[in-house]
């Protein structure tokens, strides 16, 4: 639970104005470790989704604009898809290789 300041914030003797003082920071106290929180949890959430969507079509239309490239140097657009095909297959062994292997222990 977070520290909460009790102190009074005026010094007189009045007890119903320190008792909503305290009150108020309190609620302030919920408030701040609460909804800004999940506000900025969601704002994550909302650009995160919206960077990895711009990025999926980024990653397309490049894909999409290599092949163009290679197939107008290349000339023959199965010579292209077989590079491609080859070049993507072996990225993919390579991380595929790479995600079982098991980190080194120290004993």
């Amino acid at each position: 639970m977070a520290d909460v300041d009790t102190t009074p914030a005026r010094t007189s003797d009045d007890w119903a104005v320190q008792t909503a003082d305290t009150i108020e920071r309190l609620v302030e106290s919920v408030r701040s470790n609460t909804s800004d929180r999940l506000v900025s949890v969601a704002r994550l959430v909302v650009f995160g989704l919206f960077a990895a969507i711009l990025g999926t079509v980024g990653l397309v239309l490049g894909i999409n604009a290599l092949v163009r490239f290679m197939v107008s140097y290349v000339g023959s657009a199965w010579v292209t898809y077989y590079i491609l095909g080859g070049l993507f297959t072996l990225a993919g062994l390579l991380l595929w290789r790479h995600a079982w292997k098991h980190p080194a222990r120290d004993n």
